[in-house]
């Protein structure tokens, strides 16, 4: 007769500690979900107009672009890093991308055009990163000036109107039934369809797990056989290439290139991952939770604004609430 399985003193079983794991995440994120339930119940009350067909759908077309935003910094987030020139990115994609259409490129192809900037910019960013060995908060923080300098050098800081056929892209609605149901605008479907396959990505294939391996512990997983600069040059290129998606609609949705917009944009992106859960430590985030604490800043920003409050107040209530996240992550770390 076998004797019972023990481990030893001050030792966790992997099961055991792979199980807590999931529950804490599960938890977080219930946590999270459950905020913007309060949230959304209490602007219902308070807020008139707020819970009705027409603001829910604006409320997400106006979190469909932080959303986005969010989701491909959650990517650099998760890896240890941080990526400080998306908005900057967003401003010169949207530019270049109308730029090609006023130059007679195909209008599908000159979005394809303003992507493919933004997947130029993540790659520089990660090769500095990787390459040169720059921290990548002094790394992105310097693209930061650099991609707004050739964004209002290109343009010589002017707006440039596009052609009309452009804005279909961020103006369009699908499934509209009339004025009973306005219908979901495309950047709304966007956001859905980029949300779950990044949620793919990052659950179920080896660059996901590759993420989080390098976010938990580099060193480790260099010495188990992960190419740590291939997979964050990967995770930059694709937070870049979503803030090339971002000024695409941004750009089309009003039908002119702004080479001065998305200033402070990136702020807004790593609040609401942070928000959701991502810890700035690294090893640890979900596309689930950036997309929740995206919806939770942009129910803040409107029920506060339907209630009359500031501009100025509606910064504040965000910063408590981004505090409050990080304090909260820090003690769950503790």
């Amino acid at each position: 007769m076998s004797e019972p399985r023990t481990e030893p003193a001050g030792r966790t079983r992997p099961d055991i500690a792979l199980t807590t794991g999931r529950t804490r995440v599960a938890l977080d994120r219930l946590f999270t979900l459950g905020a913007v339930v309060v949230l959304f119940a209490v602007f219902s009350v308070t807020a008139r107009n707020f819970f009705t067909m027409r603001s829910v759908l604006s409320l997400a077309l106006q979190t469909s672009t932080t959303t986005l935003m969010g989701i491909g910094v959650t990517f650099t987030i998760i890896t240890g890093g941080i990526d400080l020139s998306i908005g900057s990115v967003v401003a010169l994609t949207g530019t270049a991308a109308v730029m090609a259409a006023i130059a007679g490129v195909p209008i599908w192809l000159s979005w394809l055009v303003g992507i493919g900037v933004g997947v130029i910019c993540g790659l520089a960013n990660g090769l500095l990163i990787t390459g040169l060995r720059l921290p990548p908060f002094i790394a992105t923080l310097g693209m930061t000036f650099v991609v707004r300098g050739v964004a209002l050098t290109i343009t010589n800081a002017n707006a440039w109107p596009a052609p009309e056929a452009f804005g279909a892209l961020g103006n369009s609605t699908l499934f509209r039934t009339g004025v009973k149901f306005p219908g979901i605008s495309y950047p709304v479907l966007i956001m859905i369809v980029v949300a779950l396959l990044c949620h793919f990505v990052l659950r179920k294939l080896r660059i996901g797990r590759y993420t989080y391996a390098v976010g938990s512990n580099e060193e480790a997983a260099r010495l188990s056989g992960i190419r740590v600069a291939r997979v964050k040059i990967a995770d930059y290129v694709i937070c870049s290439a979503l803030a090339g998606l971002v000024g695409v609609i941004l750009a089309s949705r009003m039908v002119t290139s702004q080479p001065n917009s998305a200033s402070g944009y990136e702020l807004n992106a790593i609040a609401s991952s942070v928000i959701g859960g991502t810890s700035l430590m690294g090893g640890v985030g979900t596309i689930g939770g950036t997309v929740i604490g995206s919806f939770i800043m942009g129910i803040l920003t409107v029920g506060l604004t339907m209630q009359g409050a500031n501009y100025f107040m509606q910064q504040i209530v965000i910063g408590v609430v981004v505090i409050g996240a990080v304090a909260f992550d820090q003690i769950r770390r503790k």
